[in-house]
């Protein structure tokens, strides 16, 4: 790539500071060591989105800018809690709203390769979360990556300065940001031999 590829996290909840939303921004932070420009919409912002609405009608800021961004994104990671065994409401709305594209070249997550972290009180509320998680992304014809995080959120996952505890945990966040990085480069390619 002769360019920085653009890779977008989304995802956190509604609570500031979550573990869902602090295991996204060390994923993201592997992605920028790995050569990315990266763009955050946590949990703040998708607090704002309006419940997604299928009826035509106006598209608010907030909708337009996410709807945006993925387009551009070069490769996604989604971030969600285990809530209930499957994702949250926020980050399923947020994915809902990538309805907007349907109409565009490359609609909703075509194409594009899609990490997967999941935070959760248990490791089966984590598996249960990550293959509903997967299920999303194949509708939405992204590429979930090989490898999905599951963090067991019932220990303190992080530290003050934000870092994980564990050595395995800051692995699989890694792991998921150099999967999206490969995949991304090699979708870069490709374009290029086809142009």
């Amino acid at each position: 790539m002769t360019t920085r590829p653009l890779i977008v996290g989304l995802g956190g909840t509604v609570r500031a500071g979550s573990s869902t939303e602090r295991a996204l921004m060390v994923s993201l932070k592997a992605a920028e060591a790995a050569g990315a420009e990266t763009r955050l919409f946590g949990g703040a912002f998708l607090a704002r989105l309006p419940i997604f609405d299928p009826r035509p009608g106006a598209t608010t800021s907030e909708q337009g800018e996410l709807a945006e961004a993925i387009g551009a994104a070069d490769g996604v990671i989604v971030a969600s809690p285990g809530y209930h065994g499957s994702i949250s409401g926020v980050v399923k709305n947020a994915l809902d709203t990538l309805e907007l594209t349907r109409e565009a070249p490359q609609p909703y997550l075509e194409g594009k390769p899609v990490g997967t972290i999941i935070t959760a009180d248990g490791w089966q509320a984590a598996g249960t979360t990550l293959m509903a998680l997967r299920a999303i992304i194949h509708a939405l014809r992204g590429w979930p990556t090989p490898f999905g995080a599951a963090l067991n959120a019932g220990t303190s996952l992080f530290d003050e300065a934000g870092d994980c505890r564990e050595a395995k945990d800051a692995w699989q966040l890694a792991t998921v940001a150099d999967q999206v990085m490969d995949f991304a480069r090699m979708r870069a390619a490709k374009t290029k031999d086809l142009a």
